[in-house]
């Protein structure tokens, strides 16, 4: 049985954020999604090891940015699955949940508020509101679309502590206005644009074709090279592909030219070798 230590002297969560990287934050967030995972399954101790290869990490990163959390575990026992995951959801204040409203019931709005994970994480959408008078009305998985006019009084009456923007670029800073009038000071915006907002409001911006275009830049650097074909130099100096014909001994293949010597394309990334 491991035994589960809180923070050095009763420091509570909101104490120890301040001292916490951002980057342990993001894999605080990967680590309690893997706990939640095995809490399902019935796991009641995980090894570093075990925890660090779920998460994606190696195991000394672990148990690095478990340490900003005060002793977790027992040496050689492992981590107590239910506690460390209560420990860090209080370190990302997620211990009383989370009230949401949505703004934008279009396709992209649906989809995150029909998304049950995030009920499961803590976070519960009270609130979808849209301007398309198309739309207000409509019921979307429970929720009444509300007009955006309405929007401040929605918000006093919700009381949420997190906005999702999820409306058309050209439309985002008023409705992030909106809301920052209304007394928000958590938003998640799904625009393309950066948005303003005074210094006390947190803004955060997931552009998802940058995400794609992140995911081609790593599959094209992990891409292996393609062969060189196989060359040969002329006497002129000019390089032409060997290529064997039926006029040539076996063995002895003969150099010919390419027959696209006349639009030579730029050389690839890779280095590869132009015919001219």
């Amino acid at each position: 049985m491991t035994e589960q230590h809180e923070a050095p002297g009763g420091v509570s969560g909101r104490a120890l954020q301040k001292d916490i990287p951002q980057a342990t934050v993001a894999r605080l967030a990967t680590y309690l999604r893997v706990l939640a995972m095995l809490a399902d399954d019935g796991v009641l101790i995980v090894s570093s090891e075990e925890l660090a290869v779920a998460a994606g990490v190696n195991s000394a990163k672990l148990r690095k940015d478990l340490s900003f959390l005060g002793p977790n575990g027992v040496r050689g026992v492992g981590y107590d699955v239910a506690k460390l995951r209560t420990r860090i959801e209080d370190v990302l204040g997620l211990s009383g949940g989370h009230r949401v409203v949505l703004v934008g019931a279009g396709n992209l709005g649906r989809a995150l508020v029909g998304y049950g994970g995030f009920r499961r994480r803590g976070f519960s959408v009270v609130g979808l509101f849209d301007a398309d008078p198309e739309v207000v009305g409509l019921s979307v998985a429970g929720l009444t679309v509300r007009d955006v006019a309405d929007l401040a009084a929605g918000v006093a009456e919700l009381e949420p502590t997190i906005a999702v923007i999820a409306v058309p670029d050209d439309a985002a800073q008023d409705v992030c206005d909106q809301l920052v009038a209304a007394g928000l000071q958590s938003i998640l915006s799904f625009s393309a644009c950066g948005l303003i907002a005074p210094p006390a409001v947190e803004v955060r911006r997931v552009d998802l074709a940058v995400e794609m275009q992140m995911l081609s830049f790593e599959r094209t650097r992990n891409a292996e090279p393609e062969p060189l074909p196989e060359v040969a130099h002329v006497g002129s100096g000019r390089i032409a592909r060997r290529v064997p014909t039926p006029h040539s001994p076996a063995g002895h293949p003969a150099l010919t030219h390419s027959t696209t010597s006349h639009s030579a394309t730029e050389p690839s990334s890779k280095g590869s070798v132009v015919a001219p």
